[in-house]
């Protein structure tokens, strides 16, 4: 269980919007004005985004200056460079369905 509220509420957001989908990986991110955004790896012959690349661009097409925190669950591996390049100080968490979330950054 995590120590912030709002990181909980990704991590039900996360693993909710994985299990509508049916997608491998899923991801959550929280902008610094607390609005939220999740999103599903895209994948075609010419892009390939996984989750958390994909609520990155989903985010920054809304504008955001921010991030606070992002949880991905699913597939293990994420590109998480993104986050850290934006948002240095934003936490990051993968959690894996039946365990507690680790925290990656």
């Amino acid at each position: 269980m995590l120590s912030n509220p709002e990181d909980q509420k990704l991590v039900t957001l996360a693993q909710a919007t994985l299990k509508r989908s049916g997608a491998n990986q899923a991801a959550a991110l929280r902008d610094s004005t607390g609005r939220t955004y999740v999103a599903v790896p895209v994948s075609s012959p010419s892009l390939n985004l996984d989750a958390v690349e994909a609520v990155f661009t989903v985010a920054m097409a809304s504008q955001i200056s921010g991030i606070e925190a992002v949880v991905f669950t699913g597939e293990p591996t994420a590109k998480t460079a993104v986050i850290v390049e934006f948002a240095p100080s934003a936490a990051i968490f993968f959690a894996n369905e039946g365990s507690a979330p680790d925290k990656i950054a």
